[in-house]
């Protein structure tokens, strides 16, 4: 298990209330609990967290959080809060206006990760202080990735990304990854370098296929619940 981090993590959920493709994403309920409740019991269950903190702009949302035991110590800009403002960008903010000393280990969980589990956080901080400068959560492709098609909208319209990769053997080819859209680990001096990108000095925490929905429409949402019925919590 984990040690006590000396400076204690900070976890950060990013939740805004204008979600278009899933109306009311970040608190609606998801197998009887609110979609952020989630991710904050895994926070909670680690024992990593000084702070387990919600930056949103809705009221509702942040009545949610703090029923669930997170913080909402401030509402988030309506400039950081539209469809075109990344990640980084919000998690930088907050990193800002909590005052996190350059060495803190912050976390930002995504209110909608129904999988993440205690030990998948604790997974990462020790990436992390193993040297890496970022921590995502990963999965794995199924299928080779090289050997992918796209199409291109005339007649016979599939064809090879790379045809030299057709013939070759799937256990000759790479293992690709993904990101998951669960959570990223960094300290709080490399979330507020804008120059800082996630898949620079990064390391992966993989998950097993199973706890691998990063939720970004209803079909996504779906097929979440209908998973999380089948094998449950754990």
């Amino acid at each position: 298990m984990t040690e006590a981090l000396s400076p204690p993590a900070v976890a950060i959920l990013p939740a805004r209330g204008g979600s278009k493709r899933i109306p009311h994403k970040n608190h609606r309920l998801f197998a009887g609990r609110p979609a952020m409740g989630w991710p904050v019991a895994a926070a909670q269950d680690s024992g990593l967290f000084a702070r387990i903190v919600v930056t949103t702009d809705d009221a509702e949302i942040a009545e949610t959080a703090q029923a669930l035991g997170a913080e909402v110590p401030f509402m988030r800009d309506a400039d950081l809060a539209d469809d075109f403002t990344g990640t980084t960008e919000v998690i930088r903010d907050a990193v800002n206006r909590l005052d996190l000393a350059p060495d803190v280990p912050v976390c930002c969980l995504y209110p909608t990760a129904f999988f993440v589990t205690a030990q998948d956080l604790r997974e990462g901080i020790d990436l992390m202080q193993g040297g890496a400068r970022w921590v995502l959560a990963l999965g794995e492709y199924r299928t080779p990735i090289q050997r992918a098609y796209r199409r291109t909208g005339q007649g016979a319209d599939v064809v090879a990304i790379d045809a030299d990769m057709m013939p070759k053997r799937s256990q000759d080819l790479e293992t690709a990854f993904f990101d998951s859209g669960q959570f990223y680990w960094g300290s709080a001096a490399t979330w507020r370098d804008d120059q800082a990108r996630i898949w620079d000095g990064a390391a992966g925490v993989v998950l097993p296929a199973d706890r691998c929905v990063d939720i970004d429409t209803m079909a996504d949402w779906d097929f979440a619940e209908k998973l999380f019925a089948l094998r449950g919590r754990n």
